[in-house]
C-alpha cells in the first residue's frame, strides 16, 4: 500500500477518543524591564491565544488526518468550557456527548510565552476522579455513541485529571473488545496499570520507568524488549509502543520489535507531541494492522509537531510529503 492510499484509507475511518480535555490558553508578550514589586521579569502582553489540549489535541490531530472524530470527555460550566466547545465544532469534531457540568471546572492551562520562551504556566483544574454520577453520564454517553455506530478505533487519553477512572477504563475496554475495536492507550502514572488488554499501550519513556520502578539507564533494542515482557506481564495488551523523546521510538508487536530512531529536526517546542504520536499511530494501524509502519509514520509525526510552537496538529500533507521522502517505498 502506498503512502497516498494509505492516508486515502484514513479518510473513511470513525475514531472515538475519550479522556481529559483541556483548554492551552497563550498570552505573548515581551520583556523589558524587572517588576519594582519582586525580582520577577515584566510581560507586557501583546496577545492572547487558546487551543485545544489533552484528548482535545488527540481529537484535532485525528480530524487533522481526515478521520470522522467524536470526543467524549467532561467540560465545566464556565467559559473555558463553552470556548473548548466551539473551539471543537469549529475543526469539525463531534463534541455532542461531551458532558456539561457545575461540579468542577475545566481544565486551562495559561501559558505565558516570551520570545517563544515559556516564562510561566498558570494551572485551572479539578484533578480528583470524576465523582459517581458523572462516571454513569460518561458511560451513558459511550454506550450511545456505540450503539449509534462503533468506531474503528477507540484512543484513551488519559492526563490524570479524572475522566478515565479505573472503573470507566475496564468499561470501555470491555465494550471495545465486545466489538472488535482497536483500542489504543495513551497512559499517565496513576492509572497505569488499569489499561488491561487493550490493543496498543503508549507510555513515555519516564512513565515507563515510573511505572515500573526501574532505572533503566541503558537504551537499547534488548532492554527494551525486557520492558515489554514486563509490561505484558502486567497489562496482557498486545504492542507496546514507547516514545524516547530525541531517541526516537520502540514498539514490539509479540512477533516483532524495532527501535527507530529520531529524525533531525529544529525543536521548537514538544507541547502535545505524544498527542500527535498516538493518533497518527491509531490510525495508520487500524487502516494497516502493521505497527512497523503505524511507528515509523508516527515517528516522523511528532517530530515535525515540535518544530512548532505550542499545541499544535499535524498537518495532513506535510506528514504525507514526509513519509515518502523518509521511508522506503
Amino acid at each position: 500500500m502506498t503512502i497516498p492510499v494509505l492516508f486515502e484509507k484514513i479518510n473513511g475511518l470513525r475514531v472515538l477518543v475519550v479522556g481529559d480535555v483541556m483548554l492551552d490558553t497563550y498570552c505573548w508578550g515581551s520583556v523589558d524591564r524587572i517588576s519594582p514589586e519582586a525580582p520577577v521579569p515584566v510581560v507586557a502582553v501583546k496577545k492572547t491565544e487558546t487551543r485545544i489540549g489533552g484528548a482535545g489535541n488527540v481529537a484535532i490531530n485525528t480530524a487533522a488526518l481526515g478521520a470522522s472524530t467524536t470526543i467524549i470527555s467532561v467540560v465545566g460550566e464556565d467559559a473555558a468550557g463553552k470556548q473548548l466547545l466551539q473551539l471543537m465544532q469549529a475543526i469539525p469534531i463531534d463534541v455532542s456527548k461531551v458532558v456539561t457540568t457545575g461540579d468542577r471546572p475545566t481544565t486551562n492551562k495559561t501559558r505565558i510565552m516570551s520570545r517563544n520562551q515559556q516564562m510561566l504556566r498558570l494551572d485551572e483544574e479539578e484533578t480528583a476522579d470524576l465523582s459517581a454520577a458523572l462516571e454513569e453520564k460518561i458511560w451513558l454517553q459511550i454506550q450511545q455513541y456505540f450503539n449509534e455506530k462503533v468506531p474503528d478505533v477507540c484512543i484513551l487519553e488519559d492526563y490524570n485529571k479524572g475522566v478515565l477512572t479505573p472503573t470507566l477504563i475496564g468499561k470501555i475496554i470491555d465494550l471495545c473488545h465486545q466489538n472488535r475495536v482497536v483500542t489504543t492507550v495513551d497512559p499517565k502514572q496513576k492509572n497505569f496499570f488499569a489499561y488491561q488488554g487493550v490493543t496498543l499501550f503508549k507510555p513515555n519513556l519516564k512513565e515507563v520507568k515510573e511505572g515500573l520502578h526501574i532505572p533503566l539507564t541503558k537504551i537499547d533494542l534488548n532492554s527494551l524488549d525486557d520492558i515489554h515482557r514486563q509490561l505484558t506481564a502486567q497489562l496482557h495488551h498486545q504492542i507496546s509502543f514507547i516514545t524516547l523523546s530525541e531517541k526516537g521510538v520502540y514498539f514490539n508487536d509479540g512477533n516483532r520489535s524495532a527501535l527507530l530512531p529520531g529524525h533531525i529536526r529544529n525543536i521548537a517546542d514538544v507541547s502535545g507531541a505524544g498527542d500527535t504520536v498516538i493518533a497518527v499511530a491509531s490510525l495508520v494501524y487500524a487502516v494497516t494492522t502493521e505497527m512497523q509502519l503505524a511507528a515509523s509514520i508516527a515517528n516522523i509525526a511528532g517530530g515535525l509537531v515540535c518544530e512548532e510552537v505550542g499545541t499544535a496538529p499535524i498537518r495532513r500533507q506535510l506528514l504525507i510529503d514526509e513519509a515518502i521522502r523518509l521511508l522506503p517505498a
